[in-house]
């Protein structure tokens, strides 16, 4: 699931994308978490999806030796994936500093990529339920700063269980 990544998204690279796999792969490494590990949706939706990653190397760990980097790169991977198979949404655009959000969401084949909605990630390495609560309140707050007619996304992804809260903000 998460080298399809390297599939490409209208505002991700192949590139990209594989680095996105390898961060979430180095997350799900890193708590021992087997191939196919089920990850359980919460929030707005309620779904579960098998999670298959590359092979974690020692030159990636390297790559990737910090945690909160690595963490925020695997949670917007995996966020990525989520949008795409839980909405008509996928990621057409990176959002700029002081938004508010990271990614604008659009329609796969929409020529115009015109902006319909807003996406919020933030990935936990270890937390509870009350913790990954408070994070999606965080990031809702966050949104303020670009709330209008748009709605918002916030997904929080936590690798140690792992499990991801999807929240959909809707716009005024």
């Amino acid at each position: 699931m998460l080298e399809s990544l390297a599939d490409g998204f209208p505002a991700l690279t192949a590139a990209f994308g594989m680095c996105l796999a390898e961060a979430g792969a180095i997350c799900l490494d890193y708590h021992d978490h087997p191939q196919g590990v089920e990850l359980e949706v919460s929030g707005d939706f309620s779904e579960s999806f098998h999670l298959y990653w590359p092979q974690v190397t020692d030159q990636m760990r390297r790559c990737w030796n910090d945690i909160e980097v690595v963490r925020e790169h695997g949670a917007y991977g995996i966020a990525c994936l989520l949008i795409r198979k839980l909405t008509p949404f996928t990621v057409i655009e990176r959002s700029r500093k002081g938004t508010g959000f990271d990614y604008w969401l659009g329609f796969e084949g929409d020529l115009l990529f015109q902006n319909k909605a807003r996406l919020e990630v933030s990935g936990i390495g270890k937390g509870s339920p009350d913790l990954i609560a408070w994070r999606v309140n965080i990031k809702l707050k966050q949104t303020e700063r670009s709330d209008g007619a748009l709605p918002a996304y916030i997904v929080v992804v936590e690798f140690s269980t792992p499990t991801s809260r999807v929240v959909v903000k809707v716009g005024q």
